[in-house]
């Protein structure tokens, strides 16, 4: 028998919200963590807001969002806004019941720069990775660290010449000195014939020829970004405008426990590995290994990092490499070497799923919280699998 195209017109729906969500959906293990870890960040999200006042969007509600865009490749706020309109298992997972209002896009935007600095995005990733289903996956004592470019949301025309701060000699807005003469007219002038105003709209998109040119961070700036600096990774690649995100990844499963964003700089990467070892392992007295690619066999590093008790399972240049015998020599650093490449695949999906190819966001501190939280996402895709074996 052919059934009816006619719609029902219920007034009520008796199906509960939970029960629409399928029971071996990944999203539920995610979101189990994810409650757990902002349950444990209850005090810190209290410190931040007073007792008076207009409610605001609870911190928690923001943070799921904010996960649940990075998740499904949302590009913008105004399009989250949109799909939790009707998109029911994004309501579920950020909390927000079938007929509760969803947020206007710019106050949605608001709320959570203000919230989501990076200190709160690193509170974030500890909260997730110290749950207690989630800390025995980690390893203790073996890690890799990489760096990765982020392409910043600035064009190369906007890479222009830095002006001179120093004011002009002569400004013809500045009132006359006194001893300069004013002259009087001897009658008053007739008035010039009012001529017609030229249209001097420029397009917005002008061509502009760079060639023959010479521009560098230390004469140039961009307009759009002032934080953005032109860096290329290797020889024989276009220089971009972009930052450079940085990780370090335990060995035992690849999961991602500290991230961080730099300006782009030959030495930031080196720079930031010994800030999240030390940042990660406070004063660690035992013996930690940190694996990473020939970019980081530099003298001082690995003299730092011998200093701070971790084994630099660093790849040897072919020439004049600070790595020696003591180190290759033992059958770990082949280990290491072998593992460090894993790091990739949280670069990979972070550009390709989380939206960091090339970012949106605007200021060095906006887009560093943005990647850290974009690490914490990578490690929460691929927590049920790994809690599943």
């Amino acid at each position: 028998m052919r059934g009816t195209d006619e719609t029902s017109g219920s007034l009520f729906s008796y199906v509960d919200l939970e029960a629409r969500i399928p029971a071996r959906h990944p999203l539920r293990t995610i979101r189990q963590v994810v409650n757990d870890a902002l349950a444990s960040l209850d005090a810190e999200f209290a410190v931040l807001y007073t007792d008076f006042g207009r409610p605001s969007i609870p911190p928690e509600r923001l943070i799921r969002a904010s996960l649940i865009q990075i998740l499904f490749s949302i590009r913008s706020e105004r399009q989250l806004m949109e799909q939790m309109q009707y998109n029911l298992l994004f309501r579920w997972f950020v909390g927000l019941g079938i007929d509760d209002p969803v947020w206007v896009p710019t106050v949605f935007t608001k709320n959570r720069d203000r919230l989501l600095t990076t200190e709160m995005s690193r509170k974030a990733m500890a909260a997730i990775l110290a749950h207690r289903e989630v800390a025995p996956l980690l390893s203790d004592d073996h890690f890799s660290v990489d760096g990765t470019l982020v392409k910043a949301w600035a064009s190369m025309k906007s890479f222009q010449f830095k002006a001179d701060d120093t004011p002009p000699d002569d400004d013809p807005g500045s009132p006359p000195g006194p001893d300069t003469a004013i002259e009087e007219p001897d009658q008053p002038t007739e008035p010039e014939t009012t001529l017609m105003p030229r249209d001097r709209r420029q397009n917005r998109n002008a061509e502009v020829d760079f060639r023959g040119e010479k521009r560098s961070n230390a004469t140039h700036a961009s307009t759009t970004d002032p934080d953005a600096r032109l860096y290329k990774k290797s020889p024989g690649t276009g220089a971009m405008l972009c930052f450079i995100g940085h990780a370090l990844m335990e060995n035992r499963n690849g999961l991602i426990v500290q991230g961080d964003l730099t300006q782009a700089d030959g030495h930031a990467e080196r720079r930031a590995a010994l800030d999240m070892i030390h940042r990660h392992s406070p004063g660690s007295t035992r013996r930690l290994t940190l694996g990473a690619d020939k970019g980081f066999d530099a003298a001082e590093f690995v003299a730092d990092l011998r200093q701070a008790c971790v084994t630099p399972h660093v790849a040897q240049k072919s020439r004049y490499s600070a790595i020696d015998g003591r180190t290759t020599r033992h059958e770990g650093y082949v280990l290491s070497i072998k593992h460090r490449k894993r790091i990739e695949e949280a670069f990979g999906w972070a550009k390709t799923v989380g939206g960091m190819a090339q970012t949106v966001y605007r200021g060095v501190e906006r887009v560093r919280s943005r990647f850290i939280l974009t690490m914490a996402a990578n490690n929460l895709a691929r927590l049920p699998r790994l809690l599943a074996a």
